[in-house]
């Protein structure tokens, strides 16, 4: 049984505060050890990160994407991935709130944080058996798994027409977790692969993944987890991205001003040519402060819950998608302009650089499909 936090955790400012500093403080630790620290897991649910989006009845706070982007940003600025690893814990829960009464109240038996990860692609199978079903497959690239209580793993079922799928709830005990995640970037994410060998899963803790994208809870009405996954997935990833960002922008500025303070002091080379370095200063800042208000605009409309039209949700998904690409473009011209002192293993900016980039190829984040799902509204085709 997990100890549980205080019934009143949310994401304050304080407790946010306090997590990015743990964050910081063991980000090269967690780096080396392809995991997070055990000491930013505590403070990470400790925070409020887990229980931010389960139901109330179960003593969650079934909280606000608006609060939840901040707070994962404001991680972000410290560690990317943990900000990554707060960011889906936060929203696997919410996924958990699909899940019929009976399996909520089992997911949540032990109280609200309870850790949720999972993974939506249906490489397993499922076959269905008196009261529920046979689940077996493989999930790779399931950030935060190391230490979760349950895993959200989806599975294709047998159908007569088009392909279906199910999103079944499975307990540590039940699954294996495969030592596979060696990225470059969001190493310490341990997004390690999760293993299913025939294991049974009763009804109560499985729902249609449809549901998902339609936003049909068994058992709520929460905003949270009535809104259609494709008017909040994008958030999920692009957040931890925006912190890093800003992050990178801190120490580039700081980098800078110190080659300009000692080129002035007469200790240093030749200063850097200020005009390239005003230009990539103010295009870089523009650009992260346009990727944060799409990022807020984008939280406000998911917050109406089940009352966001499919037009707003379709833009979500183009806004995320494109703040990807500024925030990506922004730090790639920081870590050009850092000049090759600003490469070094022992800069932060060279683990925010790899981070984003890696961040950035994530599926949900392309800017194609988000495009076209878009266009198709304006269109209404």
């Amino acid at each position: 049984m997990r100890e549980q936090s205080s019934p009143a955790t949310r994401l304050t400012p304080t407790a946010v505060a306090d997590l990015a500093a743990v964050a910081a403080r063991c980000a090269a630790a967690s780096e080396a050890d392809r995991r997070l620290d055990p000491d930013v897991v505590h403070a990470l649910i400790d925070a409020g990160f887990a229980r931010h989006f389960a139901p109330t009845r179960h003593g969650g706070n079934a909280g606000t994407f608006t609060d939840l982007t901040r707070a994962v940003a404001r991680i972000g600025e410290a560690c990317t991935a943990t900000a990554w690893c707060a960011s889906l814990v936060a929203n696997l829960g919410r996924m958990a709130g699909l899940l019929p009464a009976e399996g909520q109240a089992e997911v949540w038996a032990d109280g609200p944080d309870a850790v949720v990860v999972g993974s939506l692609s249906p490489t397993g199978r499922a076959e269905p058996v008196s009261g529920g079903w046979r689940l077996s497959g493989r999930w790779a690239y399931i950030s935060a798994v190391g230490f979760a209580d349950w895993a959200l793993l989806c599975g294709e079922i047998p159908s007569d027409g088009p392909p279906a799928a199910r999103v079944f709830a499975v307990p540590r005990a039940a699954y294996e977790i495969t030592d596979t995640w060696f990225n470059v970037g969001m190493a310490a994410t341990g997004s390690n692969t999760v293993v299913v060998r025939d294991v049974l899963v009763p009804d109560a803790r499985s729902f249609a993944r449809a549901h998902l994208f339609t936003g049909a809870a068994a058992a709520s009405t929460e905003p949270c987890h009535v809104v259609p996954l494709p008017a909040v997935n994008g958030l999920s990833f692009v957040a931890p991205v925006l912190g890093a960002a800003r992050g990178m922008e801190r120490a580039w500025i700081g980098h800078v001003a110190e080659k300009i303070r000692s080129a002035a002091a007469g200790s240093g080379p030749v200063p850097p040519r200020r005009v390239e370095q005003d230009v990539t200063l103010a295009r870089t800042a523009g650009e992260i402060d346009a990727a944060e208000l799409l990022l807020e605009r984008a939280a406000a409309a998911a917050d109406q819950g089940a009352g966001i039209t499919p037009l707003e949700t379709s833009r979500n998904l183009r806004d995320c998608s494109l703040a990807m690409d500024l925030l990506v473009e922004a730090v790639n011209r920081l870590f050009r302009a850092a000049g090759t002192s600003g490469h070094a293993t022992s800069s932060p900016m060279q683990r925010a650089w790899r981070d984003v980039n890696t961040a950035s190829s994530h599926v949900a984040l392309q800017f194609p499909p988000a495009a076209s799902a878009y266009a198709d509204q304006v269109f209404k085709i």
